[in-house]
Parts: structure tokens; sequence; C-alpha cells
């Protein structure tokens, strides 16, 4: 059988008349006279054909469409994160902080959990960043500005390189 277009009249033995409404990877959904809505197989032999649209509707995304998609998820899920690694010397380590006060706790972070917060600061940088340059209301000037201070941040967390164990997924501040 063809692949039905949406707005084809179809014909079924049990729910009769009916208009397809959707077409999914493997079934129709088809509004039925009697029926209602129903879910059949794009493989079902009882579909009869009674007239198809005369001009059938778009299938494929326009390029646009695929980039506001693809937008929405990287902004939703802060952008396509990998796997970065921490130096094996800091694995199953400890971060302790100690206050000046002797009296006061100390505290102590698991070095994978600082890290994991090191790297997650760095995404959300990039993020910010990608924003920034995206962002359709500010000027090249504005965007410069506040790349410069976003490039002054990496700066300043260049002293946490040393938890990276790939020298690309390091911290880069302002080329001297």
């Amino acid at each position: 059988m063809e692949d039905l277009a949406v707005g084809t009249r179809v014909k079924h033995p049990v729910y009769g008349e009916g208009i397809v409404s959707r077409s999914h990877l493997t079934i129709y959904e088809i509004f039925f006279e009697r029926g209602g809505k129903m879910e059949l197989t794009k493989y079902n032999a009882d579909i009869e054909i009674i007239s198809s649209p005369e001009e059938k509707p778009r299938t494929g995304l326009t390029l646009s469409e695929v980039e506001n998609a693809l937008t929405y998820v990287l902004d939703k899920y802060q952008g396509l994160n990998y796997a970065v690694k921490m130096a094996d010397k800091w694995s199953g380590g400890i971060l302790e902080m100690k206050p000046a006060n002797p009296d006061l706790q100390s505290k102590e972070v698991p070095m994978e959990t600082f890290f994991h917060k090191i790297v997650m600061l760095r995404d959300r940088l990039r993020v910010l960043e990608q924003n920034i340059n995206s962002h359709p209301k500010l000027s090249d000037d504005d965007k410069v500005q506040l790349q410069q201070y976003i490039t002054r941040a990496y700066g300043s967390l260049t002293t946490f390189n040393v938890l990276f164990a790939d020298k690309e997924d390091q911290f880069r501040g302002q080329s001297k």
C-alpha cells in the first residue's frame, strides 16, 4: 500500500469512512465516523482509499525548523556534553577546606564531586557564550564586551586546570 497523506479519505469495513489525520513511522491516526480516532498499522490491508488530497502536505522539515529544534535541545540540555576525564592522581581524593578559626568545622568534598562542579561551570559558561553570540538584540560591540568578561572568567579558572586529564578540556584565558 502507498503511504497515505494527511487528509486522505479512507474506508474500513468495521469503522466506516474516515480521514487520515497523522502519519507516524508505522501507524496512521485516522478519525472515523463510527469509531472515532483510531490508530491503525500502515500495513492494514482493510484500509481502502476513497480519495487523496489534491496537494500532498510536505513531509520534511525546512533547515530553519531543524535549526530551531537543535537550538531548543541544546538550550534544554546545556549543550551536548561529552565525558570529561579527571586526572588519575585525583581519583578517590578529597578536597578539604579548613577555616582559620579552629573552633569551626572543616568541610570535605570528594574530588569527583568538586571536579563535576568545575566541569558544569565550564559548560554553563560555554552556553552563556553561545547565547551571547547568537542574541539578536545585542550589538557586535556589546557581544565583544560581554565575551571579554567570559574570557576573563575562564582565565580566573585556570587554577583548576590541574584537575583535567586532557589539556584540550582545560580553561583558557586571554592570550598574551
